[in-house]
């Protein structure tokens, strides 16, 4: 009997640990769908994306190459070459999952019959089996699902993602249909017949995941774990290996749920954990909540620069080694910093924990946002963090994933500002914007004004219909308690937590906080208006001396926004410059081209000649620095993030 017993009490204490570890879902997004974005930052920069970002692509999609023309010759059957990269399909993908958030932020009759004619042609481009890729139906369809690398289920994951977004925006299932005819055959072809597949180039897990929750349809969840489980196990060996030597690469070289450390490619990891965590939100595998947070720390703690950018290396468009963050050769690749979006917001809805959308927040002010110029039609690939002047803005790429990428990312902005949970509201970025949220059986109307990242009052005005008791989840970024990431990369010179205020109906409220949140409960009533003021103090930022290219330098950021000096608004010079310690630091408000910004104006001692080898001679003048995202809007120009404290490495620029 006393056998017995133990063995029910082992059994209850062993029950007890796994449930602990088990992930459960803490909140849902909010979709963009349901949001409407008013905000004074970031409206015009959606707006922008609507009619000129989007017509750059239609424009370098439809005309400038062939990539509609591909659709168009399938759907000919008169045996013609394929033209371009055997990836461009997800480009078109990714435009028209950039039109479909867009249509929703910035309605245009004109767009969305673009679209409509664009799904026609994919939809007729299809084989009767479901298969969809002009590259191999334009070659040799017998050959089609023979290399891991040649990006076909790259290619479906976009379509399914599109797929969706339209749906969402439009109500019309055309391409919706396709891509789950695609999904299908997929499926049938790999897992129900165990056939060993290793994808190139990660991107299909998260679009599955997308369509098992708009289709309810439990094959796709099935099918994204499928494809988790094929890594690690040298599947890949003489097939994608051969192409890049080295399993690290495409995150092949252990098993999603036993990986530790960031490697390879740093896109292909961003939408494979992504695609691991929503999968763990929805089987509950503690396996991949535990590999996905390692690898989180890995990255952000060793591996991710003060901008949110990842990849440092341009060899593997990856990683390296751990805490090798060159400034002038950063890749940082704009669309490794979209996947930092995705994976920081996902981990957030699993965990509950602000401290992912502190990254999230990073990423996409500054590593991301900087993909984009600030007329909305020249891109950058990769987001350096020092320029002697030979940077420049592209108007496209021939691996053009970026300029897509950028643009369904700011216009599914709305996707990344509010969650929902059973207890209540979470607010997790600061934008101008409404939507209403459903708590239980009632629903609560928000409106949220902002002049944020310029200023740090946020106004929450919730109107339920009749009182409402729930939670508001209002996150209070960590730069603001001091710490500018989470780990110790990073950290300000003066980490005294700045002052926060947090008033309900203009009289301050008791809050606790948890998970970098504070929790406000109560009985909400119509208009009561929560206000968060937040402090918007420059700071300074060091780094690691692990991380030797910034020992004695410093950074500056105010808000969520990274600064550099650019030689446009200092002589032309931007590595000339010495900002000391005890260098006083002001806002004053400036303009980059038609971007009105709050600079950071100092005066600080800028070398203006060399003493044959001897010294320097300085002389005290104005630095001005600018929010990074503006930058390379005025021409080539010098650039810095890391400024020196003291004279170790000067450049002078002599012209330009």
């Amino acid at each position: 009997m006393k056998q017995y017993q133990l063995a029910v009490f082992l059994f209850s204490v062993v029950s007890s640990c796994l449930q602990a570890q088990t992930p459960t879902k803490k909140l849902e997004p909010v979709s963009f769908s349901q949001v409407t974005i008013t905000d004074n930052f970031w409206k015009p920069k959606l707006d922008k994306v609507a009619t000129t970002t989007l017509q750059a692509c239609i424009y370098q999609t439809e005309d400038k190459t062939a990539r509609i023309r591909n659709f168009e010759k399938v759907a000919r059957k008169q045996n013609e070459k394929h033209e371009g990269i055997y990836y461009d399909d997800s480009d078109v993908y990714k435009a028209l999952e950039a039109i479909a958030y867009s249509l929703k932020n910035h309605p245009d009759a004109t767009l969305e019959k673009k679209a409509d004619e664009w799904i026609d042609k994919i939809a007729a481009a299809q084989q009767p089996d479901g298969y969809l890729n002009t590259y191999y139906t334009l070659t040799d369809l017998s050959k089609r699902w023979t290399d891991m690398e040649k990006h076909e289920d790259y290619n479906a994951g976009h379509l399914m993602e599109a797929a969706v977004a339209y749906y969402n925006t439009t109500g019309k299932r055309k391409l919706l249909d396709v891509a789950i005819k695609f999904a299908d055959h997929i499926d049938t072809t790999f897992r129900l017949q165990n056939r060993h597949w290793v994808s190139g180039h990660q991107e299909i897990e998260l679009a599955l995941m997308k369509l098992y929750h708009t289709t309810k349809n439990d094959r796709y969840l099935q099918l994204a774990d499928w494809f988790l489980n094929q890594r690690g196990h040298g599947y890949g060996k003489g097939v994608i290996w051969d192409e890049w030597k080295d399993p690290k690469y495409c995150q092949d070289d252990v098993p999603v749920k036993e990986q530790k450390e960031i490697t390879g490619h740093a896109v292909r990891a961003m939408y494979l954990y992504t695609g691991a965590a929503d999968v763990a939100a929805a089987t509950k595998d503690p396996g991949y909540l535990k590999a996905m947070n390692n690898v989180w720390e890995d990255v952000i703690f060793r591996n991710m620069y003060i901008t949110g950018g990842i990849g440092s290396s341009g060899k593997n468009e990856g990683f390296s080694k751990d805490y090798d963050l060159p400034n002038e050769q950063a890749y940082c690749e704009t669309c490794a910093s979209v996947g930092m979006v995705f994976w920081n917001q996902r981990m957030n809805l699993l965990t509950g924990d602000a401290k992912f959308v502190d990254v999230l927040e990073r990423s996409l002010y500054n590593g991301a946002l900087d993909g984009l110029s600030l007329s909305g039609d020249r891109f950058f690939y990769g987001n350096p963090l020092a320029s002697s002047g030979q940077h420049s803005r592209s108007e496209w790429f021939g691996t053009a994933c970026c300029p897509s990428n950028i643009s369904r990312l700011i216009a599914s902005l709305g996707d990344y500002i509010y969650g929902q949970s059973d207890n209540g509201l979470w607010v997790n970025l600061f934008v101008g914007s409404n939507t209403t949220l459903k708590v239980g059986k009632n629903s609560i109307p928000v409106i949220m004004e902002t002049n944020y990242p310029w200023d740090g009052k946020v106004k929450l005005t919730l109107n339920p219909a009749k009182s409402v008791k729930s939670a508001v989840h209002l996150r209070i970024p960590g730069w603001v308690k001091g710490v500018p990431a989470p780990g110790d990369l990073y950290s300000f010179t003066s980490n005294a937590p700045a002052k926060y205020e947090i008033l309900l109906n203009g009289k301050p409220i008791n809050y606790k906080e948890e998970n970098g949140y504070a929790v406000l409960e109560r009985s909400w009533r119509k208009s009561d208006v929560v206000e968060l003021n937040l402090p918007m103090e420059v700071k300074r930022i060091a780094a690691k001396q692990d991380l030797t290219y910034t020992i004695d330098r410093i950074a500056l950021q105010r808000g969520p926004l990274v600064y550099c000096v650019e030689g446009a608004d200092n002589n032309g010079n931007a590595w000339n410059i010495i900002l000391p310690e005890n260098a006083t630091l002001t806002t004053i408000k400036h303009n980059v081209l038609n971007e009105p910004v709050i600079a950071i104006q100092s005066k600080a001692p800028v070398i203006t000649t060399t003493l044959n080898g001897a010294g320097v001679q300085t002389q005290q003048k104005e630095v001005i620095a600018i929010p990074y995202y503006t930058w390379a809007n005025r021409g080539k120009n010098q650039m810095q993030v890391w400024l020196p404290t003291k004279v170790k490495e000067v450049k002078i620029n002599s012209g330009n």
